[in-house]
């Protein structure tokens, strides 16, 4: 078993540096994100299907023609291939998990 107590976790650099806390191979992925204040992960998609949960905070989420402003406990879902964008006017936390890490290559 592994555990954390996400607010006990430091991320000094932000989205710059996001925290790996689990990664493994053919599985998984998780993935502790920052953003201070009028930081964002500007419009972007990954080949993985993901879960992104609102840790503290609040968030703006995007994707296609819908956006949510997020607090704490609200939990989002991205298709593999979706975009979407994530930002935040006053600062917030978000958790990331990616399945299958990494995706299988299409090709």
């Amino acid at each position: 078993m592994e555990h954390w107590t996400l607010a006990e976790i430091d991320t000094p650099e932000g989205t710059r540096s996001p925290v790996v806390l689990h990664s493994r191979e053919g599985a998984e992925r998780v993935v502790l994100i920052e953003l201070h204040p009028g930081d964002e992960l500007g419009e972007h998609q990954v080949r993985e299907s993901g879960v992104l949960v609102v840790v503290d905070g609040t968030v703006r989420v995007e994707a296609g023609d819908e956006s949510f402003d997020a607090g704490p406990g609200e939990v989002f879902h991205f298709d593999p291939g979706e975009r979407h964008a994530v930002a935040s006017e006053t600062g917030g936390r978000v958790l990331l998990l990616l399945a299958p890490w990494p995706a299988v290559n299409a090709s």
